[in-house]
């Protein structure tokens, strides 16, 4: 039977991530996500349910939402579910997660996100960070002024 893991949520991070190093030098944060959801009873009454959900995120992905991501900014993420299992006191425990391979930041600075402070870079809202590496991620069109990013010629070169 063939099978398909993929899982893509959309709210706000529950605290700032906290980036660290594994022993290769790959980086390794965890993030906490709220995601919302609004049904309707039997009795016709609107409930809200908040899910939260634990994401680690490796690599490039990781780095860039521990310079750009903080408590209460929107977030997308999309990645597979995994099931850890361990063995404590005896007990067994085991934590289902979700391991994140794409992000997409949301909103404005204003909205939660870090503000970049001298030497840092900001990031535009709505970007998408991939831990694939550079190779994975699109090239900037380059800007030709009187262009827009795309080739086709600005507002003002239009005839009509």
């Amino acid at each position: 039977m063939a099978s398909f893991n993929r899982v893509v949520l959309l709210g706000n991070v529950t605290r700032d991530p906290e980036l660290r190093y594994i022993s290769s030098g790959t980086a390794v944060t965890e993030i906490g996500l709220a995601v919302n959801d609004r049904r309707k009873t039997a009795s016709g009454e609107w409930v809200d349910e908040t899910t939260f959900v634990d994401i680690t995120l490796w690599g490039r992905t990781a780095e860039i939402a521990g310079e750009y991501v903080s408590k209460g900014a929107p977030l997308m993420i999309e990645g597979r579910l995994k099931l850890d299992t361990w063995e404590k006191d005896g007990k067994k425990n085991s934590k289902l997660r979700v391991v994140g391979e794409k992000m997409v930041l949301l909103g404005s600075k204003g909205d939660g996100q870090r503000s970049g402070g001298p030497g840092r870079a900001q990031r535009p809202a709505g970007r998408e960070a991939s831990g694939g590496g550079d190779d994975h991620a699109p090239a900037e069109p380059e800007y030709d002024e009187g262009r827009s990013a795309g080739g086709v010629a600005a507002d003002d070169d239009i005839p009509f």
